[in-house]
């Protein structure tokens, strides 16, 4: 009777273990034939405190050089992509009214433009200047952060402008084992209203939400997930005693089948 009850705690182990397993695969319900929905040329739109590099050139270099900052001395104290807190290039702020100011043009909308939309009217505009001008527009500071249960929570900053959620966790190091996956809090914020998404990573609808693609300045948070905030500090107390009456039932196993 011993023996078979050593077994049902053995079985009962197993099936905890794998129902375990189950709460941490990523993408459960994705098959071979799955497309994601989302929007394949992503391209983020600028926003208010947005610090943009905008590079000018022209079929005569020097007919340009009154459109662009002078280039920086150098990138001493360089911490992150960031000078001291500012970051190594110069640019021009998005201000509080969607505006730029931008040497000999003057202020130019750019909140609510992607870079294709401001960039063919910055040409536009130089057109009355230049032969032929090139205009070359990047976010400086485009980062995201992500906290909580992740390996190495921090801010990330990100030089292409384009990035996953995925891609973001990544970065962090995945996450921890005591992570809820299916319940991750994106925060955006957009003309100052902040806006909430929640997202399930064991299933293939992170493929087409609408937070797939990261913005910039989004925060992701993982919270711990119910195991970790229940028995949590029963597990750190309790464990070595179960994992220790664990080795004895299987060794008295193997005693008594021999």
């Amino acid at each position: 009777m011993f023996k078979y009850s050593c077994l049902l705690l053995l079985l009962g182990i197993l099936i905890t273990s794998c129902s375990t397993r189950k709460k941490m695969v990523y993408f459960q319900t994705a098959g071979a034939d799955t497309v994601a929905t989302g929007p394949a040329n992503y391209t983020p739109v600028f926003k208010t405190d947005d610090f943009l590099s905008v590079i000018v050139t022209a079929e005569d270099p020097e007919t340009a050089v009154a459109f662009n900052f002078p280039p920086l001395s150098g990138q001493q104290g360089m911490i992150g992509g960031y000078a001291q807190g500012v970051p190594v290039r110069a640019g021009y702020l998005i201000d509080q009214n969607g505006d730029v100011d931008l040497p000999i043009i003057g202020k130019v909308k750019a909140e609510g433009k992607d870079r294709m939309a401001l960039t063919k009217e910055l040409q536009e505009k130089y057109n009355d200047y230049l032969k032929h001008p090139v205009v070359n527009i990047q976010i400086q500071n485009f980062k995201v952060t992500v906290l909580g249960e992740v390996a190495r929570p921090g801010t990330f900053q990100i030089p292409n402008e384009r990035i996953t959620l995925l891609e973001a966790i990544g970065l962090a190091g995945d996450l921890r084992i005591t992570g809820e996956r299916n319940n991750v809090l994106v925060i955006r914020d957009r003309n100052g209203n902040k806006t909430e998404y929640r997202v399930d990573l064991t299933t293939k609808d992170v493929l087409s939400s609408p937070v797939y693609y990261l913005e910039q300045n989004d925060v992701v948070y993982v919270e711990p997930n119910s195991a970790s905030r229940s028995q949590g500090t029963l597990w750190r107390s309790a464990g070595p005693l179960f994992i220790s009456l664990t080795s004895l039932v299987i060794t008295t196993i193997v005693l008594l089948t021999r």
